[in-house]
């Protein structure tokens, strides 16, 4: 009797761990970000915050689920990247409102400019949205009629992890011109360290677990 109760404990216990693990993977990432945001509403300034960041993320997540239609990884992955995207367009939203009030006296620069010169440097939020809209309908139909060819989809995988990589290029650019570390993002890989514990958790294969492992690193 006890030790069936016992193993009742430990089987609610061992789900609870799990689930909690689960969040801190999905959630984790963006944990960095909340602060920042807080930061950058409070002093209404966006400087020692680099959008490119945004970009790098939003291309990494965007790949990483087309990804997914030609080699299948775990959904807690999946929806690890659907909230990063929404958080970087969130944060987007915030330092384009924030420079757009410091810079009145600015150009309006548009994204349907096509002027390279501005990239990524437009005055609306909606532009940023745009470009995000017309590189994932592009992305998602070349992979469309790319999708059988297994070189493609392992090429796409490497393309989201190598971009993910590159993910503190911008702001250390930003903060060598800058001449400051203020904005520096720390944590960015917060919720790493979970990935593998619930891969254990869910006991995964090996060969499973080598499928998922261009989105694991």
């Amino acid at each position: 009797m006890e030790d069936e109760v016992l193993e009742q404990v430990l089987s609610v216990v061992n789900t609870l761990v799990s689930w909690i693990a689960a969040g801190a993977m999905v959630f984790g990432g963006v944990v960095p970000y909340i602060p920042q945001y807080r930061d950058i509403r409070r002093t209404q300034n966006a400087e020692g915050f680099s959008t490119y960041v945004c970009l790098v993320l939003l291309v990494a997540n965007i790949l990483r689920i087309l990804f997914r239609f030609g080699r299948y990884f775990e959904t807690l992955l999946l929806w690890q990247s659907i909230i990063m995207i929404a958080t970087m367009l969130i944060m987007l939203n915030l330092c384009t409102d924030v420079r757009t009030a410091t810079e009145l006296n600015t150009k309006r620069r548009s994204f349907i400019d096509f002027d390279w010169s501005y990239f990524w440097l437009w005055t609306r939020f909606v532009d940023y949205v745009q470009c995000v809209l017309a590189f994932t309908l592009v992305a998602a139909y070349i992979t469309y009629l790319l999708l059988d060819s297994a070189l493609f989809v392992e090429t796409l995988g490497f393309l989201a992890v190598f971009t993910e990589a590159m993910l503190g290029t911008p702001q250390l650019y930003c903060n060598y011109q800058n001449k400051s570390t203020e904005g520096m993002r720390y944590g960015s890989n917060y919720g790493g360290d979970f990935k593998t514990f619930v891969l254990e958790r869910s006991q995964m294969s090996v060969e499973k677990y080598l499928t998922n492992w261009p989105l694991l690193n």
